[in-house]
């Protein structure tokens, strides 16, 4: 754990963070920022979310199913929205992993960060073994003079968390994902040269990579695709590994824009996955398969109009 109090600019020392790894920043999420962020309007200090990355999952599991909810450039967008001016990036290494606790916040949330101020999830833990809760991070804050608050869950007896949402977008349920984020759940990447199969069917595609996100319910999305520019277009998504034309060795997002024509290779777009509408399947044929892509883009078509009016 290599400590370079350089690396931070020194009118970022003294912020009133929020800490954690706030994967989707849900609402959950959201109410530790604001917890943060009252107290950063109150003292005059800088808002600021410290995360660790890689993920501490990542970390003590590399070989875990892919499971992040958004890149981190997503994530600093996301914090960014709720005020956030500083996003500190904690290195997860072995030397962090093996800090107790009290070491921990004396080189880190002190002698690194210098903060004046810490807001928790109540059941955040820290340190090596999560030896570390609430209750020792506001002992250690007295000692090395910064205030602490935990923030309860939100969500009563069925608490928002991260899990939560990825388990509702491994079923499909796009709605209760949307639900805990406060906003539609989206994948980001760079457009991907394909097989061009899609524009062959009558249905040009832009192609994403799944890397290190959780994986949805392979099948048939109504989707929202912002281009880079904030403005989001309609379309219809495949997230599956087209065992009509052949199988993929793994699950790639295809999505296509309605009335729309442009070349998007290599472009970074957003896709927000508004709306399951079928499971992937197998068809007799191409022809079969053009068919059902037909019928796809108009029960996408439909599925966005009834979003917008609801």
């Amino acid at each position: 754990m290599t400590v370079d109090t350089a690396t931070i600019p020194t009118d970022a020392r003294g912020a009133a963070i929020a800490l954690g790894n706030f994967d989707g920043v849900h609402l959950g999420h959201q109410a530790v920022l604001a917890s943060a962020r009252r107290v950063a309007e109150a003292s005059g200090a800088v808002l600021g979310a410290a995360v660790f990355e890689p993920h501490p999952r990542r970390f003590f599991h590399p070989d875990a199913p892919p499971f992040r909810l958004q890149t981190t450039r997503q994530r600093a967008r996301a914090l960014s929205e709720r005020g956030v001016k500083e996003v500190f990036e904690i290195g997860f290494d072995a030397a962090l992993a093996n800090a107790d606790d009290r070491t921990f916040v004396e080189r880190v949330l002190r002698g690194l960060l210098g903060v004046s101020h810490v807001s928790i999830g109540a059941d955040f833990r820290f340190g090596r073994g999560r030896m570390g809760d609430a209750a020792s991070l506001r002992a250690l804050g007295a000692a090395f003079g910064f205030s602490v608050d935990a923030v309860a869950p939100v969500g009563g007896a069925q608490k928002i968390s991260s899990t939560g949402v990825r388990e509702a977008i491994a079923r499909g349920d796009m709605s209760a994902a949307a639900a805990m984020l406060g906003r539609p759940w989206a994948i980001e990447g760079d457009v991907l040269k394909g097989f061009a199969r899609g524009r062959d069917f009558g249905f040009p595609t832009a192609n994403l990579s799944l890397g290190d996100y959780v994986r949805p319910r392979l099948g048939i999305y109504a989707v929202r695709v912002d281009l880079g520019d904030g403005v989001l277009l309609p379309g219809v998504a495949s997230v599956g590994v087209n065992p009509t034309v052949g199988a993929l060795p793994e699950p790639v997002l295809e999505a296509h824009l309605f009335d729309f024509s442009g070349d998007l290779y290599g472009k970074i777009i957003e896709v927000e996955m508004a709306t399951f509408l079928r499971d992937e399947a197998r068809f007799a044929d191409v022809d079969a398969l053009k068919a059902q892509m037909k019928q796809d883009a108009i029960d996408a078509r439909a599925a966005l109009a009834r979003s917008l009016t609801s």
